[in-house]
């Protein structure tokens, strides 16, 4: 499946829309205005929330908790000099990047879960993103979102 996410440019909080190759809308996530430390609410097609993105407010490392069908992960970004670690606690994937090509790749062992690379030249943060099995659809995209989120903070400092 591939997945194209684009963010709203003009808006007060985080504004995504997440579209498939036949340019359906398949996922929308939304941030809160005003909260202690970022939130995003991530729905389906139909409107359903399906999962909840939060930042931990107060970590020397940068942590997102993802909620999602009832289970939490914790995503933790690593302390690297120039290739981007992901850490998703509890589970086998494993997350890297490239930060200056904006290109990453999720992988579970030899196999791929999600590569994702972000559009040069584009109005807004745009994404491609190519997740070969539905059933990791949804925590590949959270992961996704988590990760845009965690390079925004760090454009602050």
């Amino acid at each position: 499946m591939r997945l194209y996410m684009k963010q709203k440019v003009f808006s007060w909080r985080d504004l995504f829309e997440i579209r498939d190759e036949a340019d359906r809308a398949r996922w929308y996530a939304h941030g809160e205005i005003f909260s202690w430390g970022r939130k995003l609410h991530v729905y389906d097609a139909d409107g359903r929330e399906v999962a909840f993105i939060r930042a931990k407010v107060v970590s020397f490392l940068s942590r997102y908790f993802i909620e999602t069908g009832g289970e939490t992960h914790m995503l933790v970004k690593e302390f690297t000099i120039l290739r981007p670690r992901f850490r998703l606690e509890g589970s086998k994937w494993s997350i890297e990047g490239d930060f200056f090509a904006h290109e990453y790749r999720i992988s579970d062992g030899p196999e791929t879960v999600m590569s994702m690379s972000k559009r040069w030249l584009t109005w807004g943060d745009t994404y491609e993103m190519d997740i070969p099995r539905l059933e990791n659809e949804l925590l590949a995209l959270c992961i996704a979102l988590t990760i845009d989120c965690m390079n925004a903070d760090s454009s602050y400092y």
